[in-house]
């Protein structure tokens, strides 16, 4: 009995890191149906690329999960209550400034800046993954500050939404500096003024 159909002749797993970077480097919209064919398993045709993702949304969510399975997690030191708050935000900070500027993939961060100038329609209904990271995040964040003002790391005066407000607007920013070529050296050495913010509502808790 002849073979029905056309094999595939790439890795899908290849495939969907190659379809990742691409996202990650010119974001949704800017990614068209044309690069995302040309440049994952080595060229594939339309009706392959259906046969293999459905869609470029379904595929995007596919790369979402794949990004916060890899890339993403390092933010997870937030959730980790074994480690000290400040401990686990700084963590965080080192991390994601040290994978953002990584040379296996595109600088900054897929969740920063794979939707942030979404503009069409269809970019704006599969944002949520990336709303749903950075709001995961910010959550982290705050249980963080709650956690050392209830062990009175802290001072009680802290607005613990406020302070997680100034560590997620570093967080997010370390995208920009990464995408703008700031060395690793240099970001890493502004998570330490970063953290003085830390210290210094400590010294005043201790005062």
């Amino acid at each position: 009995m002849a073979q029905m159909g056309r094999p595939r002749t790439f890795d899908r797993d290849v495939a969907i890191t190659q379809a990742m970077h691409l996202f990650w480097e010119h974001g949704y919209d800017a990614t068209s149906l044309t690069q995302l064919k040309a440049n994952i398993g080595g060229g594939i045709t339309a009706p392959s690329f259906y046969a293999a993702f459905g869609s470029k949304q379904a595929l995007f969510q596919e790369v979402m999960e794949r990004y916060l399975a890899t890339h993403g997690r390092v933010t997870e030191s937030l959730f980790d209550t074994s480690l000290p708050p400040r401990e686990a935000i700084e963590l965080t900070l080192r991390r994601s400034a040290k994978m953002q500027c990584e040379t296996d993939h595109p600088r900054g961060c897929l969740v920063s800046l794979g939707l942030m100038s979404a503009c069409s329609e269809e970019s704006k209904a599969i944002s949520e993954p990336l709303v749903r990271a950075r709001n995961l995040n910010r959550a982290g964040l705050v249980a963080c500050v709650e956690r050392a003002v209830s062990a009175r790391e802290l001072p009680v005066t802290v607005m613990p939404e406020t302070l997680a407000a100034a560590f997620d607007s570093f967080l997010l920013g370390l995208s920009t500096l990464a995408r703008d070529g700031v060395s690793h050296a240099t970001m890493d050495a502004a998570v330490s003024q970063m953290m003085g913010l830390w210290d210094g509502l400590c010294v005043r808790a201790d005062s």
